[in-house]
């Protein structure tokens, strides 16, 4: 045979090893042992296609599953003992399969390939190898963050039913750790959450609200039988009072919470199920890594001030707010009340539950859990995280209606607590009017205040960056739709 025909058919020889070696990745890449399979490793092949095989009908069964009953994907991503079993499941798979990618790749048997051959080949291999194995073990490090977030903010507490088909949470945002309950919150709301529908109605109370009785039978109810009245009793000293009488809380972890929840129900009449002590500056490092929080800011928002110096401004306009803005917006009382910082908060609120979508918190899931565990203290047990987290996503697609005891509707210095507890029947029967009338409740305008000038469709007054004034009241503290007051 003459020489080129020889070389010639080597040539051609290579070139089928070559496809042959490139195929087996392939086949791995996209049906794990079936390259064992096809060169005769078919004990090896048979186990891992099995395995792989597996694992898909698994994961179609959980999806098939998920879209009939959502329920399940909640629970499956709240359950500490299902994300330790998928984190160890995700680590056995990379560790596999990186293991195939190499069989695969002796059995294209790199020493018959050209040079040039083999280190594309070693290239190749190597490339799929940490591509495949690498995001998996990244999917089994975003589990374990998940697993440890659970852990670390979590407890396993006791579950409470709702209360008249409600879950009533009271939420507290202050300068507080787990450890400093003697700090006074600067905001104090309860959301009160269908739980068939997720429609919410957020009850804004004034920190500074005197001379309110307490929820019976509770332990402030024995200290203060009739009401809590004294010239420093005032409903956001009740953290400060409960931790210099530790002594009458025997049994409840949280004093504070305990002694403000009493004094909550106490003025509502609703039993609240759940706390959450939202530290202000947790909340900030949340908003860096969310991106920052989109908000209207309508008045020039002053940074700093009451008690120290003005050190800058949050300027009027739809903007991105970062952590630190977004705190000051919520907070700043120079140059405004403290019912015009409940309606801003408020609106920061609204702004959060809009915002924190599934993809923000797949694409900045890490940053969002280790944010979270500097952000909230809270009592509620693990087990109900499927439940609340089926709740959040039902009321994001819905208006939240806000009702709040300031003026001109209640004197916080001397409230009635007959009426209060009234507007929170009102409220609560609105909400679930409208949801049980089928479809989603029309969205209008949140009523503007009831001022006698200075309102209209065109023109709204603000105070403080909020629609409306202290006489005649701030559309997002008395709202039947949150977003369209902020």
């Amino acid at each position: 045979m003459p020489p080129s025909s020889l070389v010639d058919r080597e040539a051609a020889l290579s070139r089928v090893r070559f496809r042959r070696a490139l195929t087996l990745l392939m086949m791995t890449l996209l049906l794990p042992g079936s390259a064992q399979l096809a060169a005769g490793r078919r004990q090896v092949g048979r186990v891992a296609l099995r395995v792989w095989l597996g694992v898909l009908g698994t994961l179609a069964v959980v999806v098939l599953l998920g879209l009939v009953w959502h329920g399940l994907v909640y629970w499956m991503a709240s359950n500490t003992v299902v994300l330790g079993f998928v984190r160890l499941v995700l680590c056995v798979l990379a560790v596999g399969w990186a293991g195939l990618f190499l069989d695969a790749w002796r059995l294209g048997r790199p020493l018959e390939l050209h040079q040039k051959q083999r280190l594309a080949m070693v290239g190749l291999n190597g490339v799929l190898c940490f591509a495949v194995a690498g995001s998996l073990l990244f999917a089994s490090h975003v589990v374990a963050v998940q697993k440890g977030f659970i852990t670390a903010m979590f407890g396993d507490g006791v579950a409470t039913a709702a209360h008249h088909g409600r879950y009533n949470i009271l939420l507290l945002g202050g300068d507080s750790g787990r450890d400093r309950w003697g700090l006074r919150p600067d905001s104090i709301t309860v959301a009160s959450v269908d739980e068939d529908t997720g429609r919410t109605v957020l009850f804004g109370l004034p920190r500074n609200m005197m001379n309110f009785p307490f929820a019976r039978g509770s332990v402030m109810a024995e200290q203060f039988p009739d009401t809590y009245n004294c010239p420093t009793c005032e409903l956001n000293s009740l953290a400060t009072y409960a931790a210099d009488h530790k002594d009458l809380f025997k049994g409840y972890p949280n004093p504070g919470v305990e002694a403000t929840k009493e004094g909550v129900e106490g003025i509502t009449g609703l039993k609240i199920n759940y706390y959450a002590m939202v530290n202000l500056q947790g909340f900030r490092s949340m908003v860096e890594a969310l991106g920052g929080l989109k908000l209207n800011v309508r008045d020039r928002i002053p940074i700093g001030g009451v008690g120290g110096p003005v050190t800058g401004y949050i300027e009027p306009g739809v903007q991105r707010l970062n952590g630190f803005q977004t705190l000051w917006f919520a907070r700043s009382r120079e140059s405004a009340d403290d019912y015009s910082r409940m309606a801003r908060q408020k609106c920061v609120m609204n702004a959060m539950l809009q915002q924190l979508s599934p993809k923000t918190v797949i694409t900045k899931f890490e940053g969002i859990a280790k944010a979270s565990e500097k952000l909230v203290t809270t009592d509620l047990p693990a087990s109900e995280l499927g439940t609340f987290a089926q709740l959040a996503m039902k009321a994001r697609s819905q208006p939240l209606r806000t009702v709040s005891f300031v003026p001109p509707a209640i004197d916080t210095g001397a409230p009635d607590i007959t009426k209060i507890k009234s507007m929170v029947h009102s409220a609560i029967a609105r909400s679930e009017a409208k949801a049980s009338s089928g479809g989603k409740a029309k969205s209008h305008a949140a009523p503007a205040p009831k001022a006698k000038k200075g309102f209209s469709r065109t023109h709204q007054s603000t105070v403080g960056g909020s629609i409306g004034n202290l006489h005649d009241g701030y559309a997002a503290n008395q709202s039947s739709d949150l977003s369209s007051a902020c």
